[in-house]
C-alpha cells in the first residue's frame, strides 16, 4: 500500500537559497499569525530538536572526511524524522501553526537537483518517514550571486554547504523553481531581491490571501 502525504493547512514552510532572507520572513509570518490569535511554533531544518540539532552540526560542519551525497540525504531525513515526531506533529495536533525554515522541498532541491541523487529515493523517504506536506510553501527566489554575497557578508565562516560552488546553487535554485511551477496551488514565489521590508510585506500578503482562501 502506498503511503499518502497529508498536506496540512497549518504547516507553512519557507524555502530558498543562501542569503534569501528566510529569517526575516519567518518573523513576519509569526507576527501576522499571532496578531490573529494563533499559537505559532517557529522551527528549522535541519534541526528543531536537541538530537536533530546535533545531526545539523554533522551536516553543516566542515568534515575531514568527505560526506557522501547519500549520507547527507539520510542524515537530513534522520533529523526530519525526529523533528516531525517531536515538534511538528504535536504542535499541529494541538491546533498551532508551525512555520519551518526549510522542509522536504529542500531535500529535493539540494540533494536531488544539487547533488544529483535519484529523485525517487527522496520521494520514497518522504512517503515512509515524513508523511506530511506543508499546506503553504513560500519560495524566496534570489539570484545565486546576490544571495551568496549576502551570505558571505553575514557569515564569517561559511558552513560545509555554503562552501559549494555557484553551479551547485544554480541547480538548487532551478530545482526549487521547478517544484514551484509543478505545484502552484501550494507554492508562492516571492522576489527576494527586494528590501527586507518589501519581502516581509509580500510574504505577509501571500499568507493573508492563503488564509482567506483556506477559510
Amino acid at each position: 500500500m502506498t503511503e499518502a502525504l497529508l498536506k496540512h493547512p497549518r504547516l507553512i514552510s519557507l524555502e530558498g537559497g543562501e542569503g534569501a532572507g528566510k529569517t526575516s520572513a519567518l518573523i513576519a509570518i509569526r507576527d501576522l499569525l499571532q496578531s490573529r490569535g494563533h499559537e505559532v511554533v517557529l522551527t528549522r531544518e535541519p534541526g528543531g530538536t536537541p538530537l536533530a540539532e546535533r545531526i545539523r552540526e554533522l551536516l553543516l560542519s566542515p568534515q575531514e572526511e568527505t560526506l557522501a551525497p547519500e549520507t547527507e540525504l539520510l542524515l537530513m531525513f534522520a533529523s526530519r524524522a525526529q523533528h516531525v515526531r517531536e515538534v511538528i506533529r504535536p504542535a499541529l495536533q494541538r491546533g498551532a501553526f508551525v512555520v519551518s525554515d526549510r522542509f522536504t522541498d529542500s531535500s529535493y532541491a539540494y540533494q536531488a537537483d544539487g547533488r544529483g541523487l535519484d529523485r525517487a529515493l527522496v520521494e520514497e523517504l518522504e512517503r515512509k518517514v515524513v508523511r506530511l506536506k506543508p499546506g503553504l510553501t513560500l519560495l524566496l527566489d534570489l539570484d545565486v550571486r546576490e544571495g551568496r554575497a549576502r551570505a558571505n557578508g553575514r557569515d564569517l565562516w561559511p558552513d560545509r554547504i555554503e562552501s559549494e560552488q555557484d553551479d551547485f546553487f544554480e541547480r538548487v535554485r532551478e530545482g526549487f523553481r521547478k517544484r514551484a511551477s509543478a505545484e502552484p496551488e501550494r507554492f508562492r514565489v516571492i522576489d527576494a531581491s527586494q528590501s527586507p521590508v518589501q519581502v516581509g510585506a509580500a510574504v505577509s500578503a501571500a499568507v493573508v490571501r492563503w488564509l482567506e482562501n483556506a477559510a
